[in-house]
């Protein structure tokens, strides 16, 4: 029988699953991991606004979960792959030749900030599914159980139907049954597949009620007019006004001190303008100014589901050898044919009135004859979901048509 050597394809399969609300207060953290936020923040924005100049629908990702899978594929890059990876991810000013495992030790530090009593639910998960003759270094393999606590399986990827079902019950069951049929195709050659998942889960902390949800109008533009449920809630908030930017911001607190901070255009605003001046600086910024006041806040529910073909995305971003036959990943294994194939990133999300009753039993005192400012997020807006005692943004997204899942 002739042996043929096959160039061996990597699919790299991201995969964020958010069921809206979350997260907890920690000790205040080092510079270092408030810098890896940082660092992290740029990189996502800088994604955020490749995939909006393909097209003018909502976009929603998980930032923290593309950075966290690629920080581990550093760990198995060398040379220009690494030096490419190590830029367009943000990290170079993290590098240090005489701290090898700096990086990957401090997304280890950041999610259990982040994760830091177990009571936030953001439950990340990586696996590195494997052909059972496929020899991964030792050395990568202990890096990526010890820093990112990831699941080592064999999988014979010749059998294209078994390797598909395994893999989509796992995915399946690491989502809590939120991202089923992840999988409907897969190529016999692969010999390597790395997973992470992301699922969170919490609940606001001064909840809507859902009595007061009515169908009103949400302008996506001058011409075009969709009727959506619009939740209502009088209370309390933090908020600021960019004036130089001509927009403003709300804080929308989850329990567990995790927030969704929104950024509503004003009227009149084009939205894509906005696109070009969100930054790490600016996001900041915002939080730094907010101030409480009393308001009328009306948001319209909405739902979710966006994939990502990444490896289409990612060259322009200045990574592009891994993607080709020059990829260096011989941390991983010794083989020169290893390169990555593929990098599909799934996020789903559901916004709605839900919280605890604990939480809807939280109110704060209302002047009744005080007349609150109205903050109507009845147009196009971005949202970003973060930590709060890390920075670190978790999820973050635009909704330009809340009625397009």
């Amino acid at each position: 029988m002739a042996v043929h050597k096959m160039k061996m394809g990597f699919i790299f399969i991201i995969i964020y699953m958010c069921f809206l609300d979350p997260v907890h207060q920690v000790p205040s953290p080092s510079a270092t991991i408030s810098d890896l936020s940082f660092k992290n923040m740029d990189f996502a924005i800088n994604l955020y606004r490749r995939i909006s100049s393909y097209h003018d629908k909502n976009i929603f990702l998980s930032p923290l979960s593309i950075s966290t899978s690629f920080a581990a594929l550093v760990e198995a890059s060398g040379a220009l792959t690494r030096q490419e990876l190590l830029k367009g991810l943000n990290l170079e000013q993290l590098e240090h030749a005489d701290q090898p495992e700096l990086i990957p030790k401090l997304f280890q530090l950041l999610i259990e900030n982040i994760t830091h009593n177990g009571s936030l639910k953001l439950d990340q998960g990586m696996a590195l599914f494997m052909h059972p003759q496929f020899q991964v270094e030792k050395m990568f393999e202990d890096q990526i159980k010890r820093f990112f606590d990831a699941d080592i399986k064999n999988v014979d990827f010749s059998d294209t139907k078994g390797s598909i079902e395994f893999i989509n019950e796992y995915i399946q069951k690491k989502t809590q049954d939120k991202v089923t049929d992840m999988m409907d195709a897969l190529d016999a050659s692969t010999q390597l597949m790395l997973i992470n998942t992301i699922f969170f889960q919490g609940a606001w902390q001064i909840p809507f009620n859902s009595n007061l949800t009515t169908n009103a109008p949400f302008y996506i533009d001058n011409y075009s007019v969709v009727q959506v449920p619009m939740m209502f809630i009088e209370d309390k908030f933090y908020m600021m006004e960019d004036v130089p930017l001509g927009a403003k911001v709300l804080k929308l607190p989850y329990e567990e001190g995790v927030s969704m901070l929104i950024l509503l255009p004003n009227k009149g605003v084009d939205y894509t303008v906005i696109d070009d001046e969100i930054s790490a600086e600016r996001f900041l910024s915002w939080v730094k100014k907010l101030y409480r006041t009393k308001l009328e806040v009306n948001m319209p529910k909405f739902k979710m589901e966006q994939s990502y073909l990444l490896h289409k995305i990612l060259p322009g971003m200045g990574m592009a050898s891994v993607f080709s036959n020059s990829a260096n990943l011989t941390k991983m294994s010794k083989d020169a044919g290893l390169k990555v194939s593929e990098v599909l990133h799934k996020a789903v999300i559901e916004v709605d009135e839900t919280g605890t009753t604990a939480a809807a039993s939280t109110t704060i005192g209302i002047t009744p004859y005080s007349l609150p400012r109205i903050f109507s997020v009845n147009r196009p807006f971005f949202f970003f979901i973060y930590h709060e005692a890390t920075n670190c943004l978790l999820f973050m997204g635009r909704v330009i048509d809340p009625t397009k899942e």
